[in-house]
């Protein structure tokens, strides 16, 4: 069975579709891999805040899981209107990012320090998930800094903001401390958003 639709897999690093959500990862989905890091292979090269490589209205939607938290807060409005820009009319974007919120609860415990949870790459304590994973920051690896942060509300109403009409979320605290959100270009029924939600939120 030949793809029908094709997902640009943002800052995918390593990964590949598999690694993304149930809902991409089927035949039906054809991946095209985009990062700024050229020794992970990605089919383009380049950066969420200037996707020039990425032709308007080419794709039908994206997969974003923990880039947003790298920008500034001045560039996520211009990554955003980039993933807009290139998303087909009826496209839509998944992505996900640390929860701020559930994180900041640890740092009010005075728990900075203490493994929030372990992961693959090993424990993983509040300072990393608010300011990147330090292990590959001090190997020189800062594509690994974040700058930015967000909590639920914050997220949704960001993506109202640049352009999208329609923004499904859901709020993952301990172990996860993370965010999902889905946001489409044009409007769509509550009923089509959360069955959307449901085939790519975990």
């Amino acid at each position: 069975m030949n793809p029908q639709h094709t997902f640009l897999h943002v800052g995918c690093g390593p990964k590949h579709k598999d690694k993304t959500t149930r809902g991409f990862n089927t035949p039906e989905w054809a991946e095209l891999r985009f990062d700024i890091d050229q020794s992970v292979n990605p089919d383009i090269i380049g950066t969420m805040t200037n996707m020039a490589a990425v032709a308007s209205e080419s794709v039908d939607a994206i997969f974003s899981s923990h880039n947003i938290e790298h920008l500034y807060p001045h560039e996520v409005e211009v990554a955003l209107k980039e993933f807009l820009r290139v998303l087909k009319p009826n496209g839509f974007l998944v992505v996900t990012c640390p929860d701020l919120q559930s994180v900041c609860a640890l740092v009010a415990e005075d728990k900075l320090l203490e493994p929030a949870y372990t992961s693959p790459a090993g424990p993983i304590t509040p300072l990393d998930i608010l300011y990147g994973h330090r292990p590959p920051m001090a190997r020189g690896n800062l594509y690994m800094s974040h700058r930015c942060g967000f909590t639920e509300k914050v997220l949704v109403g960001t993506l109202r903001a640049c352009g999208f009409a329609s923004v499904a979320s859901r709020r993952r605290t301990h172990p996860q401390y993370d965010l999902y959100a889905l946001a489409t270009k044009i409007q769509m029924a509550e009923a089509e958003l959360r069955a959307l939600a449901a085939a790519h939120f975990p």
